[in-house]
């Protein structure tokens, strides 16, 4: 983990990761890919989770007033059970099948909202069983490659949220998930001491960067912010199904 490529992809992976905790959802999922043109995507996941928790700690404090409560309610345990299948499954599920199934979910849903337009007037109850079930899978696919985006806005995009909550409510789960993960992520050696000493070199940059991803939120307009999250969920869930079909393949 040295020279200048590593430290580019390196900088940039962190900015991502500090924009998509001001709010910014979706972009976050790059930072593994970019980090992986240079190291391991195992390692990069390892690397990445420390640079994840600080700058939740910033996003958590920018939208500490901004959250929809009966969604965090129904989605964390769904959360914690994916988490858990996830780290008991380790050793058994291959990634490129994971990477796979988040990109065929993740592109099926933009794909839909994109031919169909986002028509949600008012906000919607957010159901429970829907939301265990999502919530489990964001949990099991953001263990796996910090890629539980999809799931969870599969779930969260229709219920109607404005795009600050929207946003806040994003930040304060991926939050709690990632605090979640940092028991088995330890346990399964990904956090070595290694990682952890660049973790912290790239934490001012992530941190930097959620403050940039809180303004964008604030200064895009609330139609244009949810038709780029739709856009950015096509493309980003087409790379993922790339990913995860030529990884089988292999």
């Amino acid at each position: 983990m040295e020279g200048a490529a590593f430290w580019a992809a390196a900088v940039v992976a962190s900015v991502l990761v500090g924009m998509s905790k001001g709010g910014l959802p979706v972009v976050g999922m790059l930072g593994v890919p970019v980090l992986a043109l240079v190291i391991s995507p195992v390692t990069a996941a390892g690397l990445l989770l420390p640079v994840y928790v600080l700058s939740d700690l910033f996003g958590l404090y920018a939208y500490r007033h901004d959250f929809d409560r009966r969604v965090l309610a129904i989605l964390m345990p769904g959360m914690v059970a994916g988490v858990a299948v996830g780290w008991a499954t380790a050793s058994l599920v291959p990634e490129w099948a994971v990477t796979a199934l988040v990109g065929a979910i993740g592109f099926v849903f933009a794909l839909n909202l994109v031919l169909r337009g986002r028509r949600v007037v008012g906000q919607r109850r957010a159901e429970v069983a829907p939301g265990l079930f999502w919530g489990a899978l964001a949990g099991f696919t953001s263990f796996v490659s910090h890629s539980g985006a999809p799931p969870y806005q599969v779930y969260t995009l229709p219920l109607g949220l404005s795009k600050t909550v929207f946003a806040g409510t994003s930040t304060i789960a991926f939050a709690f998930v990632n605090a979640v993960k940092l028991i088995p992520y330890w346990h399964l050696g990904q956090l070595s001491v290694a990682n952890l000493k660049v973790a912290v070199l790239l934490m001012p940059v992530a941190a930097a960067a959620v403050f940039v991803g809180v303004r964008l939120v604030k200064w895009l307009p609330e139609a244009l912010f949810f038709r780029l999250v739709t856009w950015a969920l096509l493309i980003l869930s087409c790379k993922l199904l790339w990913d995860g079909v030529t990884g089988g393949l292999a």
